[in-house]
């Protein structure tokens, strides 16, 4: 039978787009499900903020004969069209079988939701922010960190055959303990670390625990201002910001999170923390058990008996006066070395960083990691006339 595809608009519409990843990834080694209170988080358009302020769209489903089959989202999000001067929609919560005719559909669909709005072309798949899942896994396709997507390996193979093209390239760096031994990373950089802060009046710091309201307000701070020029990137809103600052307090380490100053004056800012979905993974949360019982097994994995061996760095930005000052390698050397001193930490993963952002692509592969992850943005335009 042919697939419908169906406007999301009562409970039980929505109880089967927020259970589908439980079914489609059912059996796969790699996909880590989230807390259901996350995932709820996620697609409750009062409680996301970015829903709540600034996001204008609709969730979709894709059935054939009375079997779910794939989700998307169209949607417009209007501070990125306002900052960058941009027309365009985009897509997201995109989740399909390997079914090129569903995939078409909800693409499709998607697209023609923003062509009515009048935009000019759609970008995808990113649920819903720069700040949360970013793109398409393209390759290395393995468990997934914290806070970064998975899916199978044909999802790039369906968007493209639904007329879409690259867009952006986004990748994640690896680094494991023995390799930044056999590297001799420590040793290698610390007397350049050194004569470059020297030199360019770079001091550093550690967070400070006992004033984290305050050190919060300047990561915020810093963390738009660092940003800015980004491509694609939108500034967080205040009530973003301060939502990210809560979910990554969960798993914040003062040892590991390091402010830069420049001459007296705060200029970036680099943080690590440990691989949660390294636990989640384990634990295993699923719809019907109840979120207390998978808290508490968590709980056990993280604290009782730890399974966390990888950090991630997500976080990292210096502001654009100081960036030829060598800030940037500075605060990557200073966290580097926080992870190498705690034996617990066996790997780290720096990411994401643009493909097109050479320093900082420079700068990760000289300290010996390796790019082992590669996400995809991709666009199509709206315009007949193209």
């Amino acid at each position: 039978m042919s697939v419908e595809v169906r406007k999301v608009e009562n409970r039980d519409e929505f109880k089967a787009l927020f259970e589908f990843p439980w079914t489609l990834y059912k059996g796969d080694p790699h996909w880590v499900p989230p807390l259901l209170s996350m995932r709820r988080d996620l697609l409750d358009k009062q409680h996301n903020p970015a829903w709540a302020e600034y996001l204008e769209g609709d969730f979709f489903t894709a059935w054939r004969d009375g079997r779910l089959v794939g989700t998307i989202a169209a949607y417009i999000n209007h501070r990125h069209n306002q900052f960058h001067n941009q027309h365009i929609g985009w897509f997201g919560l995109f989740e399909v079988y390997d079914d090129q005719e569903a995939a078409a559909a909800l693409l499709e669909t998607a697209a023609e939701w923003v062509r009515a709005r009048g935009y000019d072309a759609i970008r995808g798949p990113q649920t819903f922010t720069t700040h949360e899942d970013v793109g398409v896994l393209v390759d290395g396709f393995a468990r997934p960190v914290l806070l970064m997507p998975y899916n199978y390996p044909y999802y790039s193979r369906l968007i493209e055959g639904a007329g879409f093209q690259k867009a952006m390239d986004v990748y994640s760096f690896h680094l494991s303990r023995q390799g930044a031994l056999e590297h001799k990373t420590g040793d290698r950089l610390k007397r350049l670390t050194e004569a470059v802060m020297k030199r360019n009046k770079i001091t550093v710091r550690k967070i400070n625990p006992q004033n984290l309201k305050g050190e919060f307000e300047l990561f915020k701070e810093l963390y738009n201002a660092a940003w800015d020029k980004n491509w694609g990137f939108v500034p967080m809103t205040p009530r973003e910001l301060d939502t990210m600052v809560k979910s990554l307090g969960q798993f914040f380490d003062p040892d590991k999170a390091f402010f830069a100053e420049v001459a007296g004056e705060p200029a970036g800012f680099v943080m690590a923390v440990p691989d949660f979905n390294q636990v989640l993974h384990r634990v295993y949360p699923r719809p019907g058990v109840p979120e207390v019982f998978s808290l508490l097994k968590a709980l056990w994995h993280w604290k009782i008996r730890p399974v966390i061996d990888t950090a991630r760095i997500p976080l990292m930005g210096v502001k654009e006066a100081y960036r030829e000052k060598g800030v940037a390698a500075v605060l990557y050397y200073y966290v580097l070395e926080a992870l190498l001193a705690d034996p617990r930490i066996q790997h780290s993963d720096s990411g994401w960083i643009l493909e097109v952002n050479e320093n900082m692509v420079s700068i990760a592969l000289s300290f010996g990691s390796d790019i082992y992850r590669t996400y995809r943005l991709y666009e199509k335009s709206l315009n007949s006339t193209e």
